[in-house]
């Protein structure tokens, strides 16, 4: 898996990059096909805007934002945004797999 960071009107210190790696890290946990992640970290007027794009095989990107003063929360909320949409894709497609046709009783 890829990960790949950019930022707009900043610049990212050595220590903001190893956090964001570190949290991107978790991800795969969740769903084992992703194959990029693209973090984009954005100054806006009132904090920060964290961007994560999930590219997940056989499916379009999973999209997730934050925004917040502290851009460590930032990172921490969008983090937990992209593993619930995640999870939730991966419970998607268990359920449909485990569905059988004709299973349901009538009565």
């Amino acid at each position: 898996m890829h990960v790949t960071i950019s930022a707009k009107h900043m610049d990212l210190t050595a220590p903001i990059r190893e956090y964001i790696e570190r949290k991107m890290a978790r991800l795969p946990h969740f769903f084992d096909r992703l194959q990029e992640i693209r973090v984009v970290v954005e100054r806006i007027p009132n904090g920060y805007h964290v961007e994560v794009l999930s590219d997940v095989e056989r499916h379009r990107d999973f999209v997730a934002n934050s925004n917040h003063r502290d851009l460590y929360a930032c990172i921490d909320l969008v983090t937990d945004r992209a593993v619930r949409q995640l999870h939730d894709w991966k419970e998607r497609i268990r359920g449909a797999k485990k569905h059988i046709r004709g299973s349901r009783r009538r009565g």
